[in-house]
């Protein structure tokens, strides 16, 4: 059977406008938004249809996630997609990304150690590690958007007890290779430190880049890696609240056991949701990614002709497209003047911390129309 065919490109701006997420409803409705990671696109078909079924039978009470089949659905993806051989059971059901990463916080390093992370890079790491009484040790990332392998190594020297990764990269889009994985694995390892890996964009590699999975990179990833994903990112589904944790190695295991049943309660709908996407929207994503390939390198085109002076590094995964606007005169944060007097809400480069001013992320998942639009309306005020 022909796999069904998802409308990708022909998005309706007033159907858009209906929807009450966060994205569509936080600014006036002459704002076209472009700013948080939610994509636009219709809902895959098995997804949409699990969730419908729930709310025929009246099926809103607590999630039971180890008795759903999320972890088999989970494994049986990583195998097809990634090509990893995932133990279901050492997959455990988490509420989101964020919060599965705030709760290992509390077992991987003590109190005013230091965890590592890599700015720019997604906020909320900035305030997740505070939180849990710990340390921010900030080693940006190289001018080419990669990983400061050595400046890494030197902070596990200094103490730091913790890494959180973002793989792939948020806001630069890169994705880490299996030799600095490795690298990364074994200066973990020497210096007894961990590193908790996001991997909530690795469903959205793009052709060119191949994304592996840390905790199966080798027998050092295993002993010091966790991964934390979800199928809210790839399938759009962030709002019904459901992510992973997945362990490869008994150390590991042994502490994921740890965490407290707070850390491990997921929404209901969400487990039904991403066991549906895991186990049947493989049609989808693969649509998805072709539309996020073509929606990539037509930003580069609108770009170089309305906005020649800003500078782009397509995206190797997902649909955040980190833009270097320091040549277009809109200050440290161009965000304020792109909201201001273009009336389009991007994500603010300053925001993602060292290395973002100047910069602004754009949501390029949505319709070509929509992307254009967003350009042609910042080109204006330049």
């Amino acid at each position: 059977m022909a796999p069904e065919q998802y409308n990708l490109t022909d998005l309706s701006l007033d159907r858009l406008r209906k929807r009450r997420s966060a994205k569509w409803t936080a600014w006036p409705p002459d704002v076209l938004p472009s700013f948080v990671a939610e994509m636009d696109f219709p809902l895959a078909r098995p997804v949409k249809e699990a969730l419908t079924c729930a709310i025929e039978l009246d099926d809103t009470g607590y999630a039971n996630p180890d008795g759903s089949g999320l972890a088999a659905a989970f494994a049986d993806f990583a195998r097809r997609r990634f090509g990893w051989e995932v133990d279901p059971g050492q997959v455990t059901a988490t509420s989101d990304v964020v919060g599965g990463l705030r709760a290992l916080l509390d077992l991987v390093a003590g109190p005013h150690q230091g965890v590592v992370i890599n700015p720019p890079v997604y906020f909320p790491f900035f305030s997740i590690v505070p939180e849990a009484g710990r340390e921010l040790a900030e080693v940006p990332l190289r001018e080419d958007g990669r990983l400061d392998l050595e400046a890494i190594g030197r902070a596990f020297e200094r103490g730091a007890r913790a890494m959180i990764l973002c793989s792939p990269h948020n806001p630069a889009g890169t994705v880490p290779t299996r030799a600095e994985l490795e690298r990364l694995a074994e200066l973990a390892v020497a210096n007894d430190a961990w590193v908790l890996s996001d991997e909530i964009h690795a469903p959205l590699t793009l052709p060119g880049a191949t994304h592996v999975p840390f905790v199966d990179v080798s027998d050092a990833a295993r002993e010091c890696g966790i991964c934390v994903t979800s199928a809210s990112k790839a399938f759009n589904t962030a709002g019904l609240v459901c992510a992973v944790i997945v362990t490869a190695g008994e150390r590991a295991r042994r502490l994921v056991s740890e965490l407290p049943a707070g850390a491990t309660h997921p929404g209901h709908l969400g487990v039904i949701a991403s066991q549906a996407a895991f186990e049947s929207g493989d049609d989808w994503l693969d649509q998805v990614v072709a539309q996020l390939d073509l929606n990539r390198r037509l930003l580069a085109e609108l770009l170089a002709e309305h906005l020649p002076a800003a500078r782009y590094r397509p995206p190797e995964a997902g649909y955040l497209a980190w833009i270097d606007a320091t040549g277009l005169g809109l200050g440290p944060d161009p965000a304020t003047d792109i909201f201001d007097r273009a009336r389009v809400a991007v994500s603010s480069g300053p925001g993602f911390g060292r290395g973002g001013e100047g910069y602004f992320r754009l949501n390029i998942g949505t319709s070509p129309n929509l992307i254009e639009a967003a350009v042609r309306s910042i080109a204006e005020i330049t």
